[in-house]
């Protein structure tokens, strides 16, 4: 029933129609991606990691584009983590020339096809031409109103956090917030997703189970689904598959049924 349930929604998305879910559940609003696994995926093939990583650049694409066309409204990438700048200098200069040759390639695409561009993370140590070449993309791409892709890079979730303290510490001393009016609502409005719905689903490709220090606020409610894929095998029937486990999921947000 559940391989009958795949081949059906897959069979939509490929006719570039709504996937309904399982007993006529919507999508999620909110797709968060974990995107591991391209050095694995390189290492199996006997590949430099570059390989794995150009793959995974084409997965971004046609996952983006599966997203738009299932009717998902946020999707947010985990592209680079603060925690990569200790990978060796060769991977990570080969990290941000295909984010710029993305970045470059894709405007046209994001126009086209009524995607929004966001990015968070620090972008202090990013150089000048990839922050450019974000601030352009989210500068040409705002009032679209399609699906918002949001990239994650130079981003650590306990950065993001502290930073929002440090905002809200900041406000607190100069007198204009008084410290016992401090809520959870504060704090996400001082966060780098703020207008932005917390996601409801994160997946992690690769096997592994743990968060890696992205999104941990806004994961609070977020329904978690691992799948054993490396990111660059990642397609549209694996990402409907993971749909329809989410779909069945009862999200009760702390309370009983």
């Amino acid at each position: 029933m559940f391989s009958q349930r795949l081949e059906r929604a897959a069979k939509r998305l490929t006719e570039g129609q709504i996937a309904d879910l399982p007993d006529g559940k919507p999508v999620p609003a909110h797709v968060a991606i974990i995107m591991d696994g391209n050095g694995r995926w390189a290492s199996e093939r006997y590949l430099p990691r570059v390989a794995g990583h150009k793959k995974g650049a084409d997965t971004v694409r046609s996952c983006v584009r599966s997203c738009g066309e299932l009717g998902i409204s946020y999707l947010t990438l985990y592209a680079f983590s603060s925690e990569n700048w200790k990978r060796p200098l060769d991977e990570v200069d080969d990290l941000m020339g295909l984010l710029k040759i993305y970045l470059k390639s894709e405007l046209e695409a994001f126009h086209k096809n009524n995607i929004r561009f966001r990015s968070i993370g620090d972008r202090s140590r990013l150089s000048t031409d990839i922050v450019k070449l974000i601030e352009d993309a989210e500068r040409k791409t705002e009032n679209n109103s399609g699906l918002t892709l949001i990239l994650a890079l130079n981003y650590g979730a306990q950065a993001e956090i502290a930073a929002a303290v440090r905002q809200i510490a900041t406000k607190v001393a100069k007198g204009e917030l008084a410290a016992e009016d401090i809520t959870e609502v504060t704090v996400a409005a001082h966060l780098q997703t703020a207008g932005i719905p917390d996601p409801d689903i994160i997946i992690r490709t690769s096997g592994e189970q743990r968060l890696s220090n992205f999104l941990l606020w806004q994961a609070a409610y977020s329904e978690l689904l691992f799948v054993d894929e490396f990111w660059p095998d990642f397609n549209k029937d694996i990402l409907v598959r993971a749909l329809e486990e989410y779909g069945c999921r009862e999200r009760r947000f702390g309370a009983r049924p």
